[in-house]
């Protein structure tokens, strides 16, 4: 009876400690979790995100500082000013270095093994709030770019929030949150911690000015084609979609999500068995697809009620 009683014991307060082990490792990461001020040449006022890499880095987006007048971090009621950085303007990744600031960094996960439908958490200062806020959600997608990937996540995030650590579930950095798409049904983008591994390597420079553009900020024409189909796919024109999604798998024929919207649009056009081989291949590609696996599931049964929430 003793035995069954402590087995009971245990059992009851599982639920409990495991929680407590979420809440204790968010309040340990929002102590890394700076807020970036920045002073524009025209005398206005930006608030961004950053997060402590090293006692004496902090990583962030670089459209959050680029070409301002100042910056400075903010970080348990202490202010600090740089007094260089690391600049990868293409990537919007910029490293901050400080003198004697004697932060608390995160450990750097693993970005390049990541599983669609994974869990993660997001710590952040979206409309900025005077202490970080803690967002859950999952790896949607993954778009390979510059020998890394793209992370596309569900939870959202709002100005302010821009350079936001994504972390996974052992509080390890896999990303940093960076844009999002237009429209009410928007996307959410972050850059790989790969990037910040890379840039480490890089030179200190001690200028804010750049004329380079991000480089989801490029024309239309020469952005990823995964930006490219999101506003055919949201607006349901599904011709266009079609046509980006062809060049996409011409051009990535690897790339599972090329096919994923391909096969959208295939279905939508009333090409049923051609979405069905391309859904198929998508599955092939990233068997842990779900939007994929519910989309083919319409096919399959005629019964199933299929929408572009997916």
């Amino acid at each position: 009876m003793r035995k069954i009683s402590a087995f009971l014991v245990l059992i009851l307060t599982l639920p409990h400690a495991v929680a407590e082990s979420r809440t204790e490792l968010s309040f340990r990461l929002k102590a890394s979790v700076v807020k970036v001020h920045t002073a524009t040449k025209k005398g206005g006022h930006g608030v961004g995100t950053g997060v402590a890499i090293g006692k004496d880095l902090v990583a962030t987006n670089c459209h959050v500082l680029a070409n301002t007048a100042g910056v400075k971090i903010t970080n348990r009621g202490k202010g600090l000013v740089p007094v260089a950085l690391k600049a990868d303007w293409k990537h919007d990744l910029c490293i901050l270095r400080f003198q004697y600031a004697d932060l608390t960094p995160v450990e750097l996960g693993d970005s390049e093994h990541l599983q669609y439908e994974q869990a993660i958490f997001s710590i952040g200062f979206p409309g900025g709030p005077p202490r970080p806020q803690y967002t859950e959600g999952k790896i949607k997608a993954l778009y390979p770019l510059d020998n890394s990937a793209i992370i596309r996540i569900d939870a959202s995030f709002i100005m302010g929030a821009s350079g936001s650590p994504v972390f996974d579930t052992d509080g390890k950095l896999l990303a940093i949150s960076t844009f999002k798409s237009p429209g009410k049904h928007a996307f959410f983008y972050s850059i790989p911690v790969k990037w910040i591994k890379d840039l480490l390597k890089q030179p200190d420079i001690t200028s804010m000015e750049t004329d380079v553009s991000p480089f989801w900020d490029a024309p239309v024409e020469r952005r990823p084609f995964f930006m490219r189909v999101v506003l055919p796919y949201q607006n349901e024109k599904w011709g266009e979609l079609s046509h980006i999604a062809q060049l996409w798998m011409k051009n990535e024929p690897s790339s599972s999500e090329a096919f994923y919207y391909a096969a959208v649009a295939e279905h939508a056009l009333g090409n049923a068995n051609k979405a069905k081989q391309y859904f198929e291949q998508t599955l092939r590609l990233r068997p842990e697809h779900a939007s994929a696996v519910m989309r083919l599931s319409c096919i399959e049964n005629i019964t199933l009620a299929c929408n572009n929430k997916f």
